[in-house]
């Protein structure tokens, strides 16, 4: 099965908080309350490295996922 590269999630233990789940490598989730990302991967110390320049750009683009998400909501 395939998955989108990006699901919403949420849960009503967490009425506040908005998950967003990365399902490609490095696979994590983003709760956009607080920002906090759980990464669902083990890394290694080079992978960490790496990671660090792109965890950036991927936080970024699960933000603009949500955002684009809520505008089709809105619409």
């Amino acid at each position: 099965m395939e998955f989108p590269k990006f699901l919403l999630g949420d849960n009503t233990d967490y009425p506040t908080a908005i998950f967003i789940i990365h399902t490609e490598y490095p696979r994590f989730i983003i709760n956009l309350e607080n920002d906090e990302v759980e990464w669902l991967e083990d890394f290694s110390k080079e992978d960490e490295k790496e990671l660090e320049v792109e965890a950036e750009n991927l936080i970024e683009q699960a933000n603009a996922f949500y955002d684009r998400e809520i505008a089709r909501y809105e619409e």
